[in-house]
């Protein structure tokens, strides 16, 4: 078992779980969703210096009438976790609790530990969400931005893998959304054990 030092709790989960993981002594929130999402009543009940949301579309590339994630909200990502606290607890959200949370998720603990090895990192946030399958282009800027040298968009392959054994199906909704390259990045990674 790997010890982890960081010191705040941390949950992911997707919209229709927030009413239920805002109860569990939540004490900041980040959000996560689609430029046109409003915002459900238990997110406001945050305080501003508590909450951060970030509006962009789940997209790895840039798309017509689609807005990108961008260096500017991975920045404001990882100064909002810089001021958590010992004992807080961040709930991490977004649309189905699947790419955009997780890939913060990870950027969130690989900045909380920077001497932790990109794949301890991609690990714990499997670990907390089973369903993971981290946003690379948010990897992609976070990686870059916290100097690891493409380590942890590099880790996430084994993730997507490990995502495809399980339901081999899900690589076509992946490439339907644009993301063909993260399949790639699957592809690409050493064979299961």
């Amino acid at each position: 078992m790997i010890k982890w030092h960081y010191t705040f709790a941390l949950t992911i989960c997707g919209i229709a779980e927030l009413d239920t993981y805002c109860n569990h002594k939540v004490t900041h929130l980040l959000s996560l969703a689609d430029p046109e999402w409003i915002e459900a009543g238990v997110v406001g009940a945050f305080a501003p210096d508590r909450r951060l949301a970030l509006r962009f579309h789940d997209i790895i590339e840039p798309r017509p009438a689609r807005l990108a994630p961008d260096r500017e909200d991975i920045v404001r990502l990882l100064a909002f976790a810089r001021e958590l606290l010992p004992g807080d607890h961040l709930l991490v959200h977004c649309h189905a609790g699947i790419s955009r949370s997780t890939a913060a998720a990870a950027l969130i603990l690989a900045q909380a530990e920077p001497a932790r090895p990109a794949p301890d990192v991609l690990q714990r946030v499997t670990e907390l969400r089973p369903s993971a399958w981290p946003n690379l282009r948010m990897l992609e800027l976070g990686d870059a931005l916290l100097g690891r040298g493409g380590e942890i968009p590099t880790a996430a392959r084994l993730v997507y893998r490990r995502a495809l054994a399980r339901d081999p199906a899900f690589a076509d909704l992946i490439i339907a959304n644009g993301r063909g390259r993260e399949i790639s990045a699957a592809l690409s990674s050493p064979a299961l054990a």
